[in-house]
């Protein structure tokens, strides 16, 4: 599948844009509540008038889960590490690269970027040790 081939998500793939030219962000309420575009109002609150603003540039491992037998989108990507990690306000799901399987803790640092699937070549949010 090529690029011109793919069906553009345009909230969610804004934001792997904006992680890949350095610029990662979020949507913040008048309450102060955090979002991942794509997001018109706050869920909690109904507020519409979210804004952007930076993400923060390192988070923490929440938890995570190795991986060892994936669906037909990840078969070839198997075993891998899938993590929550806390930016900021915000949860953020990602697969983790750059270390060991066995070497991923709850709480340690990671920085956000976008790699590609192994078997589909999609792109995808990733974690690496900060």
């Amino acid at each position: 599948m090529s690029d011109d081939d793919r069906v553009r998500d345009n909230g969610y793939d804004d934001f792997l844009d904006a992680v890949e030219e350095g610029e990662p962000y979020y949507l913040e309420s008048p309450s102060g509540n955090g979002w991942l575009p794509p997001r018109q109002m706050d869920p909690e609150t109904g507020e519409r008038d979210l804004t952007e603003e930076p993400l923060p540039e390192t988070g923490e491992i929440l938890t995570s889960t190795i991986t060892n037998v994936a669906g037909p989108s990840f078969a070839d990507d198997a075993p891998f590490v899938v993590a929550v990690a806390q930016f900021g306000p915000v949860r953020i799901t990602g697969q983790v690269r750059g270390m060991d399987h066995e070497d991923v803790d709850i709480g340690q640092e990671v920085t956000i970027g976008v790699g590609e699937n192994e078997t589909e070549g999609e792109r995808l949010v990733v974690f690496e040790p900060a």
